[in-house]
């Protein structure tokens, strides 16, 4: 991935995956009038290839694309990068999103869409995937230091490194962002709106579906029974 992601967006390489030829051209303007490199591609198999034989700091995919769709490309991308991927959605449908969000997507955006809502869903994702180890509350409030344990779970909070029974455990930077906001807070139940704000940087009402298929991604990878449901309030994290 590319460096300064927080900073020059002309270090930031976009890959943009539209069918539509107008949409595709008009997004890949806009972003680039902010800075941004874009590559753009018609359908899914062509935006793999691309993502295979570049380097792309964060993508932008539709839901419905020709040859292999939006949902199906976002899954293979997920075997090999946790680059951060922001989806679009025409209709706004809510299997759409869900099938996004379950596919490893970090967010997403309903078409049409303002650009400075994109760019900002952009910028925010980039800060989350290059955020410093220092930043999180974890490292200066944890108790047993940089590295807390909880049973088989390991989490390096100044490393950024998970691992489960020794095993060293892929993540996103949105999957470890939550994470270290849990670990910060063991018994705690963290509202869905509070884990919005601090993990998605939402300063509005979000979408509270993203938090509950991120919690549940994160539960596959570092097992289900250290993250426990409040119903009707969030999350806790067990001691």
């Amino acid at each position: 991935m590319g460096q300064n992601h927080g900073g020059a967006s002309a270090d930031v390489h976009v890959l943009l995956v539209e069918d539509d030829d107008a949409i595709r051209r008009s997004v890949g303007m806009a972003l680039e009038r902010y800075g941004y490199q874009v590559s753009a591609a018609p359908d899914g198999l062509t935006g793999l290839e691309m993502f295979r034989d570049g380097q792309h700091d964060l993508l932008l995919l539709d839901v419905m694309l020709p040859f292999l769709d939006g949902i199906g490309l976002c899954r293979r991308i997920r075997e090999t990068s946790q680059a951060p991927i922001l989806m679009m959605s025409a209709r706004g449908d809510a299997l759409d999103v869900v099938a996004g969000l379950e596919a490893g997507a970090d967010d997403y955006v309903i078409k049409p869409v303002d650009t400075t809502v994109l760019v900002a869903r952009i910028r925010t994702l980039l800060r989350r995937a290059t955020f410093s180890a220092a930043t999180p509350e974890t490292s200066e409030t944890a108790d047993d230091g940089a590295v807390l344990t909880f049973r088989n779970l390991t989490v390096d909070t100044r490393g950024l490194e998970v691992r489960t029974g020794g095993h060293l455990v892929a993540l996103t930077p949105t999957e470890l962002r939550l994470l270290l906001e849990f670990v910060a807070a063991p018994g705690v139940v963290l509202e869905r709106q509070r884990l919005l704000r601090n993990v998605w940087d939402y300063g509005w009402e979000g979408d509270s579906r993203v938090v509950d298929l991120a919690v549940q991604r994160l539960r596959k990878k570092i097992g289900a029974d250290h993250i426990e449901t409040a119903r009707g309030f969030g999350y806790k994290f067990r001691r």
